[in-house]
């Protein structure tokens, strides 16, 4: 960590993206810590090395970020007229530098393991048995992070303050939501950190936002109400669209998606068997068990690294394929993808068609090929323009409780960004701008289905090519 003492105050680290972000005493004492010292054996992108070469950067580096982050909205929100007492300031920095602590090995990888349908239960109608609790979100961990582990809660100030500083990040009703909406929302210093930092390092010039002219228009509203003037609209659209070009052309890149995709596959066949599982957390009890114990520091990319270097050598040959596709860096052959992008899920399309193929004609292709059908990947991401909150039906909302409900609502006002016209005091949302591009295709997401194998045969190019001919038309009715 390139930094320097400053008389009286704390530290200044050189950042590549946000220039010298100074510290104080008390961030440098939570950044001193073991518990948020092990944020930098977390890539941030997970597998994204593998194909960009230079994606190494760490969750340590991206939370220094959004720290820094913060500061320029701190200062300049105190511009626009947001009075925050001395310890409010100083909670929102914290709640900034610590909202990742949280992240699994290899963050949203391992962190979504639940998540993912394996191929038998999508072809055959398998249905795995549960696990006593799905693994928790990384806000939820990182809240038993910062009020469990006593390394952060010292650093921290006492318990009462770590508490006060998870609540923030976690939104929780202990937060104020003003406060909560600049560490997690449409406009939040986590995104304006990580597409800078994300693109630079991956060298693609998606992510490349105007913060400056953000910042610069930046407003208040009588009513605390934050928002950017009319003027910054196009930074604002940008912005938006800077994020959802990130995810195509990197979060969602084949190989790396696939990459992913095979590791998440390998961590709960693994997770799910009997017997041998490597160590992995059987569900989410132990999990939270290893974030409040002293083991937390051995919980990073290292904990998952192991395990396929130990799985290549697995009975199982599915296992050892999967393991091997890693470790070697032989990405599953991406036989095809059905790229759609429509304004309503419910609209019947090429993509749908393809899935229901797949489904009923993958267990004979891999019988025919001789090929094990759990070395296939059928996979499917969507992509909305805009994020947006998800939407309930009438009967789905019957079924929720109160605190849901209110979840629900501040999400919906976290994600809703705020324009000021030239003569109105209070601002309003800007899906209320009818001349706003990203507006009119709000509604609009990307889906892409997609099928994978891994087959590392001599004959590798042969079959990929006939399986790939074989599948080619399986997106038309």
């Amino acid at each position: 960590m390139a930094c320097s003492q400053r008389d009286g105050y704390g530290k200044v680290i050189a950042d590549s993206i946000h220039g010298d972000i100074h510290l104080n005493k008390r961030e440098v004492q939570v950044i001193d810590t073991a518990s948020f010292q092990r944020l930098r054996h977390l890539k941030q992108l997970a597998m994204a090395q593998m194909v960009y070469p230079t994606a190494t950067h760490t969750r340590f580096a991206h939370s220094i970020g959004a720290l820094g982050t913060m500061i320029r909205i701190l200062d300049a929100a105190e511009k626009n007229g947001i009075d925050l007492k001395a310890e409010q300031r100083d909670n929102l920095r914290l709640a900034a530098l610590l909202h990742d602590v949280g992240h699994y090995p290899y963050s949203h990888l391992m962190e979504k393991v639940d998540k993912p349908k394996l191929i038998e239960e999508q072809v055959n109608g398998a249905t795995i048995p549960a696990k006593k609790s799905p693994y928790p979100n990384h806000v939820e961990v990182g809240t038993l992070i910062v009020t469990s582990q006593s390394d952060l809660v010292t650093a921290i100030g006492g318990e009462e303050r770590a508490k006060a500083v998870a609540a923030i990040f976690a939104r929780s009703e202990a937060a104020e939501p003003q406060l909560s909406k600049l560490i997690h929302s449409s406009f939040d210093i986590d995104r304006w950190d990580y597409l800078l930092r994300d693109a630079y390092a991956t060298g693609v010039p998606y992510g490349q936002i105007d913060i400056n002219y953000l910042l610069n228009n930046l407003k208040v509203s009588p009513q605390k109400v934050v928002g950017f003037k009319e003027k910054a609209l196009a930074a604002v659209e940008h912005f938006l669209l800077a994020r959802f070009f990130m995810y195509r052309v990197v979060y969602y890149h084949k190989t790396i998606y696939g990459m992913e995709e095979v590791c998440r596959q390998l961590l709960r066949r693994l997770r799910d068997r009997e017997g041998n599982n490597y160590g992995i957390p059987l569900d989410g009890e132990e999990i939270k068990k290893i974030v409040r114990s002293k083991e937390l520091h051995t919980f990073t990319d290292a904990f998952v690294d192991n395990i396929i270097r130990e799985a290549v050598n697995d009975e199982d040959e599915v296992i050892q394929a999967l393991a091997r596709a890693i470790q070697n860096r032989k990405p599953p052959r991406l036989l095809k993808e059905v790229p759609v992008c429509e304004e309503t899920e419910e609209k019947y399309h090429a993509g749908k068609t393809f899935m229901q193929n797949c489904r009923a004609k993958l267990k004979d292709l891999a019988s025919e090929f001789k090929i094990p059908l759990e070395q296939f990947l059928l996979c499917e991401t969507k992509l909305p323009v805009i994020k947006q909150p998800k939407r309930h039906t009438a009967a789905e909302m019957a079924k929720l409780d109160q605190q849901e409900i209110r979840d629900m609502a501040y999400e919906q006002e976290a994600e809703d960004i705020k324009i000021f016209a030239a003569d109105k005091k209070e601002p309003k949302s800007l899906m209320e701008i009818e001349h706003s591009l990203v507006v009119k295709y709000a509604s609009y997401s990307l889906q892409m289905f997609r099928l994978y194998v891994i087959y590392e045969g001599e004959d590798k190019g042969s079959v990929i090519a006939k399986l790939s001919e074989t599948v080619k038309d399986w997106d038309k009715s």
